[in-house]
């Protein structure tokens, strides 16, 4: 029996009818040519390499140099060239440094030349990267250091890898606040320094940038006020600097933090002013009263890092005793004298001398020294009579003969 042969459909198993099995018609001559041209376009390896386009930026290889400039090889149909025109910002150094095999970040600024070559710029692309590195740093608002090139009547100009950058005088530490002449000179004395800045505005299209050394010491202290405020324990001693001075206290500096002295912290003894005390730029140590994380505040005290007067006076002063003091206020019915920083006594009207005194201003001035009697002294009250006669009267008890105002220190 003859046998049959079927062929089959190989997706569904099912034999293929007699026309499914008669080969394909050639297509056209059209579409032959069609198919062969396209076979032909992929087959040209410079339809493999990207197109270039203005404003690329590019890593590349260097593949020559010469005093005509650098061949790059940045992976096109052809190498790339980098007139010396477009290099001007590699020193004398920078381009001695340069070899054959380099990498090197060019920016496109012609596609393709009459020679068949792209023309790049290393000026133009160490400025791309420079933008794109300041457009970071101003949103991650960390600092940055550049070098003062020049200056002109509002600031100084400072350049940041090809990125030239204004600093305005009122944001310059180092520029004082007096004249438009010692401005300038202060400004010209600046060149060539390194200022640590912060960017505080930034235009790409309008080509600007804003910095600021003030607001970038401003940052760097607040950074060190934190670290300062978590290492800070109360009821401790630092040591410090006055930073600045008001009616109401003192600012001291306690090493990246100010803390505040108040009027009432000063001195055991009367303070009107700080400034009868104290003065910017002196280093004194202070204690610690209080810490407020959250409001980052830090109080402080001078007189608490020495003991309270009041605690130990009877080791130094005595019934009987002839000291010497200074008239601090004069009052109706007395004057306060101050022996020693917190500890004042009262001189009653009655105890300034014979006669009928009206007034103590009959007999002293403030500001006056003299020499006084110690009569009386009650330590847990803070209170200390004092006489001006220097010789004690016969039969006379040693205790003031008036109770009826306080000298509490």
């Amino acid at each position: 029996m003859e046998r049959q042969e079927h062929i089959t459909n190989t997706e569904t198993a099912q034999p293929l009818s007699e026309e499914e099995q008669m080969p394909r018609a050639s297509g056209s001559d059209e579409e032959n040519e069609e198919q062969w041209l396209m076979e032909q376009f992929r087959a040209d390896p410079a339809h493999g390499y990207p197109r270039l386009q203005y404003g690329e930026t590019l890593d590349g290889t260097i593949m020559r140099i010469d005093k005509e400039g650098i061949l790059v090889d940045i992976g096109a149909k052809s190498e790339g060239i980098v007139p010396t025109r477009e290099m001007q910002s590699l020193t004398t150094e920078d381009r001695a440094a340069l070899q054959v095999g380099d990498h090197m970040l060019v920016f496109v600024i012609q596609a393709e030349n009459q020679e068949g070559h792209a023309v790049l710029s290393v000026d133009k692309a160490r400025q791309e990267k420079s933008w794109r590195t300041l457009q970071e740093v101003h949103q991650s608002g960390d600092p940055i250091d550049a070098e003062v090139v020049n200056y002109n009547k509002g600031g100084l100009l400072v350049n940041l890898n090809g990125v030239r950058g204004f600093v305005p005088a009122s944001q310059v530490e180092g520029i004082a606040r007096a004249s438009d002449a010692q401005k300038q000179s202060d400004m010209a004395r600046m060149i060539g320094q390194i200022l640590t800045l912060k960017v505080i505005e930034i235009n790409r299209d309008r080509n600007r940038l804003i910095l600021s050394e003030r607001q970038a010491m401003l940052d760097a202290r607040e950074e060190k006020k934190e670290e300062l405020l978590a290492s800070l324990q109360e009821g401790t001693i630092y040591t410090g600097t006055i930073s600045s001075i008001c009616d109401f206290g003192a600012f001291v500096d306690i090493g990246g933090a100010d803390g505040l002295v108040h009027l009432s912290e000063l001195s055991w003894g009367r303070v009107n002013h700080p400034s009868e005390l104290l003065h910017v730029g002196q280093e004194v140590n202070v204690y610690i009263l209080s810490i407020d994380n959250e409001r980052k505040r830090i109080a402080l005290s001078l007189k608490r890092t020495r003991g309270e007067p009041w605690s130990t006076v009877s080791e130094r002063y005595h019934l009987g005793q002839v000291v010497e003091g200074t008239i601090t206020q004069l009052a109706p019915f007395g004057a306060f004298a101050c022996l020693e920083e917190g500890i004042e006594g009262l001189i009653h009207l009655s105890e300034m001398g014979e006669g009928n005194i009206q007034h103590p201003r009959d007999v002293l001035q403030e500001e006056e020294v003299v020499q006084v009697r110690i009569i009386r002294i009650d330590p847990s009250r803070k209170r200390m009579g004092l006489s001006l006669r220097l010789t004690p009267e016969p039969d006379t008890p040693q205790d003031d003969p008036g109770d009826e105002e306080s000298n509490d220190g």
